[in-house]
């Protein structure tokens, strides 16, 4: 279930689902433990103690700055604030993928060259870009 706000220019969109994972044990594509707060690789630690949750003293402090901005603001902890710029870029991105996929479909139900699948696969590739790499960022609101 996604539910969207709109407040002070700022979009909110929660994005509600059971058992979710904290944002702070998000793993990358190889197991790799995150930073709760700036999403770069924790580094491995020993099986004693708590896993760490985030890279230093700053991002655990920006963490916090956030976690009391959005209780202040009334909103659960679950929320992204995405400004309407970067909603518009990723939704951009989205729709170039979604069209090289349907021109590689289109391609594929048709009998073209191996050169013509090979470069529409490549521009398939490209409008993908950098998507499997994308983190949101969190900031503090306000």
């Amino acid at each position: 279930m996604r539910s969207v706000a709109q407040r002070d220019g700022v979009r909110a969109i929660h994005e509600a689902s059971p058992g979710a994972v904290p944002p702070a044990a998000d793993r990358g594509a190889g197991g790799e433990r995150r930073c709760g707060w700036c999403r770069r690789v924790l580094p491995q630690q020993g099986s004693v103690g708590r896993p760490r949750q985030y890279c230093g003293q700053a991002c655990r402090q920006r963490a916090y700055e956030q976690r009391a901005a959005t209780t202040r603001a009334g909103l659960s902890g679950d929320v992204v604030l995405v400004t309407r710029a970067e909603l518009d870029g990723l939704q951009d991105r989205l729709y170039q993928l979604r069209c090289a996929i349907e021109d590689v479909q289109t391609l594929l139900g048709e009998r073209h060259t191996k050169a013509e699948l090979e470069r529409s696969l490549h521009d398939l590739v490209r409008a993908t870009g950098r998507l499997d790499r994308l983190w949101v960022s969190e900031r503090a609101a306000g």
